[in-house]
């Protein structure tokens, strides 16, 4: 409880101007946001490595085509995903809804890359997607080149970019629902394979409002986070690339920006 204390009466010392970088301990670029309004920024425009942020492009992509009772089969290109997976195989069948859930909620990269392959036909033609959708939504400090945010030298976006990802993907309550699961299960069409999974956001069901949004890593990236939490009508959204200590200074600036609502 002291250690909490701490890092609120630490951030509190310096919250004038959001333009200004006030907290350079806390990543290499951050972004904090009080219903739409801008607290506190860092280096909020620069290009970093998204790591598995880039995830909730994918999905928001899959949410504004619908049908998530579609069934799918599972594309040969799930063999090859590395990192967080699923365990899901090729040719087997899914639902469109339970590959979001593990997307969303355990970052499996193989439910990813399914989603990928079937909406976009091949992976290249996904990303192509991606980019429209970014160039849509005038994120000018963002390029995708993998829909699952594995390291790539032409990925990139911003702290800046990734507040107005999340805040579009926002919009779709089917997200939110799946982003706030502390833990969730799904199955197979046929109902033969099926897996429970814990969420890979550690504010989910230990932090008072938080509602997700989405976690990342990647050995380039380091750890990066979107978290929303939400009291009294009163959403903050946390943006942080290769966060120093991410659940620590989420806490921190989560409720620093509560707490400034009352200034």
């Amino acid at each position: 409880m002291l250690r909490r204390l701490a890092l609120v009466a630490l951030l509190a010392a310096g919250c004038a101007h959001a333009e200004e970088d006030r907290y350079p301990q806390v990543a290499d670029a951050y972004l904090v946001k009080r219903d739409g309004r801008l607290l506190w920024a860092g280096r909020a425009g620069e290009r970093l490595p998204p790591a598995s942020l880039a995830k909730m492009m994918t999905a928001l992509l899959v949410l504004e085509r619908g049908e998530p009772e579609r069934v799918i089969a599972v594309s040969d290109g799930v063999a090859s995903e590395t990192g967080t997976r699923l365990g899901i195989r090729p040719g087997e069948k899914w639902r469109v809804r339970d590959l979001l859930a593990a997307t969303v909620i355990r970052s499996a990269n193989d439910a990813c890359r399914a989603l990928a392959d079937d909406l976009g036909r091949t992976t290249q033609h996904f990303v192509e997607l991606m980019n429209r959708r970014a160039l849509a939504l005038d994120l000018r400090d963002t390029r995708f080149a993998d829909p699952c945010g594995h390291d790539h030298k032409l990925q990139y976006s911003s702290a800046h970019d990734l507040a107005r990802l999340a805040e579009e993907v926002m919009r779709h309550p089917e997200y939110l629902r799946l982003a706030e699961k502390a833990r969730a299960a799904v199955s197979s069409a046929d109902g033969k394979r099926s897996f429970e999974f814990d969420n890979t956001n550690a504010l989910i069901g230990r932090y008072p409002g938080a509602i997700g949004l989405k976690t990342g890593h990647t050995d380039l990236a380091g750890n990066c986070l979107v978290a929303l939490a939400e009291r009294d009508g009163v959403r903050v959204l946390v943006v942080m690339l290769n966060a120093r200590n991410r659940w620590w200074h989420a806490v921190g600036l989560l409720d620093r920006a509560f707490a400034a609502r009352a200034q």
